[in-house]
């Protein structure tokens, strides 16, 4: 099947190029998930499961969620390795939500400002492609997802406790950032499930 090459987001930096992840390259996924254990434990409370590629490359939403399109991208180096990997659905609750699902570095990678870039490649991306808001969610207590997305210029718009995630149960900090000229308040109107105090 031939991938639409400009329907990908591109990647400054040298030697990396962004490919679309299928149900093919479940195995490779999981195995770079299982480089990953401290991401995992910080949010699932136990190491990727034997199935966590797959069951994640099936893209399935929460009952009564759609949105106009998933991707599952990978970036891969000179050597054609997995360093990153970047999960993001269009259109998420509502016209020009875009929702950051997972994005995970390599380890090895951590401290380079690759994660930083690529997010900026991507945020260039979306908007592009109609995004006028990115979202995403961050577990309390996942110490270097509480730092980095701040930097980046996400709002925490809503907290939500009891979220079942793996083993453990969360809080999870709602944030999100305008892109594109969006504003915050116009996001808050669309996405009501969003607004603080009101039911899910």
């Amino acid at each position: 099947m031939d991938v639409d090459v400009e329907a990908l987001p591109g990647c400054c930096v040298a030697g990396i190029r962004v490919v679309e992840l299928l149900g093919s390259d479940a195995a490779e996924l999981q195995h770079f998930f299982e480089q990953a254990p401290a991401y995992f434990i910080a949010v699932n409370g136990e190491p990727a499961t034997p199935t966590e590629a797959r069951e994640e490359l099936q893209g399935y939403l929460p009952a009564g969620w759609r949105c106009s399109r998933m991707y599952w991208l990978g970036y891969r180096d000179a050597q054609d390795q997995l360093v990153a990997v970047v999960n993001i659905a269009a259109d998420l609750l509502a016209a020009g939500v875009w929702h950051i699902g997972l994005l995970l570095v390599h380890t090895r990678l951590h401290g380079t400002g690759l994660a930083r870039q690529l997010h900026a490649d991507l945020e260039s991306w979306a908007a592009s492609k109609g995004a006028q808001w990115l979202r995403l969610t961050v577990v309390v207590g996942n110490t270097r997802a509480e730092r980095f997305w701040p930097k980046l210029g996400y709002v925490p718009v809503r907290t939500r406790e009891g979220i079942t995630m793996g083993r453990q149960v969360n809080t999870v900090s709602i944030q999100v950032k305008a892109v594109a000229g969006g504003r915050m308040d116009e996001y808050l109107e669309k996405v009501g499930r969003d607004r603080p105090g009101t039911p899910s």
